[in-house]
């Protein structure tokens, strides 16, 4: 009889493997909203989904516990925006980029006023620094936890809360008449 090999856990210790397509059925929506309020556009969201759960399928092994599966793939999410954001950025600044109306952003629904406040938010977002705008969108649209954004931002406590308020001091002049 052969020895069980100590390097190994038993078998009754391995986690079982995570399905990757009950994650996509379960998570899809879950990371499109975040997209969509990140990126503040509908054609860019689908693209992100894709890219996260591309990610997830090449990254899916390394994540031990199932219940961290949606926190993981937040963070997958927000990273992936982040970067979206910064090369939409680059873009912008070489004259390259697809301009959108903010109007275009906002629902059809709400009041004239909370629109017309809403397109000088989505604006001013537009000029805001990714690390900023994500984390005061993660803060102040999510209404994530100071520790989640921090960790969602791959950043320390502090770092987060300095871009937090450098972005809400910079929208709160943008919005003042």
């Amino acid at each position: 009889m052969r020895k069980p090999d100590a390097s190994r856990p038993p078998l009754a210790e391995v986690p079982p493997p995570l399905d990757l397509d009950a994650l996509f059925e379960r998570f899809a929506p879950y990371v499109a909203s975040i997209g969509k309020r990140l990126l503040g556009r509908d054609d860019e969201v689908d693209d992100l989904v894709q890219e996260v759960f591309l990610t997830a399928l090449r990254g899916i092994h390394g994540l031990r516990d199932p219940d961290a599966a949606k926190s993981w793939l937040a963070t997958v999410a927000v990273r992936n925006a982040h970067r979206r954001l910064r090369r939409r950025q680059v873009l912008r600044w070489l004259g390259l980029a697809d301009e959108v109306s903010p109007d275009e952003l906002v629902d059809e629904s709400v009041s004239p006023e909370r629109r017309a406040k809403l397109v000088r938010i989505y604006a001013l977002l537009d000029r805001l620094p990714p690390d900023q705008r994500v984390a005061w969108i993660l803060r102040h649209v999510e209404g994530e936890r100071l520790d989640v954004v921090a960790r969602l931002c791959g950043c320390s406590l502090a770092t987060a809360k300095r871009r937090i308020t450098a972005a809400h001091e910079f929208i709160e002049r943008g919005l003042a008449p």
